[in-house]
């Protein structure tokens, strides 16, 4: 993930130790009792790494909870994201003095049902995958990269994005993408100058595909 991100932006991606790290009480309160195993590990995976990217920029401990939609709520003046998968788990955090918005995402890099491909990729995507590179589940990237997409929309934005809401272009060589927001989306914004155009990297091993963006202040 640091590779895919400019210096700005602080990374921390989980060790073992980390998915049974120590959360702090404002924390502790976003889970609920009933919550299973799997959803703990990752929580706390994700803010004892965000506690560590903000520390990185010099930033003082402090929570990151959970808004009601489960997105984090960052201290004043810091952006960042989260993401995990199974067994991965990253946080990013950055100044908003230098940076408007930040996104990532982790996924298993594996071919994605067809009931699943309707549910993310657009036509126009779903053509352009035969005509790249074999060996790669690009559908999977597009899923990715859409995922990113939003966490960097919705912060400034406060809606929903759906799937369909963005066209993503991939570029296999440069190990880019570029979404363009659905004007229909733009025009119901809640805020003036909503995201209409973001750029990020993406890199795909055996295990994972890794997608991250960074839009500036204007």
């Amino acid at each position: 993930m640091r590779d895919l991100l400019p210096p700005s932006v602080a990374v921390a991606v989980a060790g073992p130790a980390d998915w049974t790290g120590e959360l702090l009480p404002a924390e502790r309160a976003c889970l609920s009792d009933r919550a299973v195993e799997s959803r703990r590990r990752d929580f706390t995976a994700g803010r004892v790494c965000a506690r560590r990217a903000m520390a990185a920029l010099g930033v003082p401990p402090a929570p990151v909870p959970a808004a009601a939609d489960r997105s984090p709520v960052w201290p004043a003046g810091v952006v960042g994201a989260i993401t995990h998968t199974r067994d991965y788990c990253a946080a990013v955090a950055a100044r908003g003095a230098e940076v408007r918005s930040v996104g990532i995402d982790a996924e298993r890099h594996k071919e994605l049902n067809s009931g699943v491909r309707r549910l993310i990729c657009l036509p126009e995507e779903e053509d352009r995958f035969a005509r790249l590179p074999a060996g790669t589940s690009w559908p999977a990237v597009v899923f990715s990269a859409k995922e990113t997409v939003y966490k960097v929309w919705h912060p400034i934005v406060g809606t929903w994005l759906d799937f369909h809401d963005a066209l993503v272009e991939l570029d296999p060589d440069a190990g880019t993408f570029t979404a363009r927001i659905t004007p229909a989306r733009i025009d119901a914004a809640p805020v003036a100058d909503p995201p209409t155009l973001v750029t990020g990297r993406f890199s795909v091993d055996d295990a994972l595909v890794r997608t991250a963006a960074v839009l500036l202040p204007r």
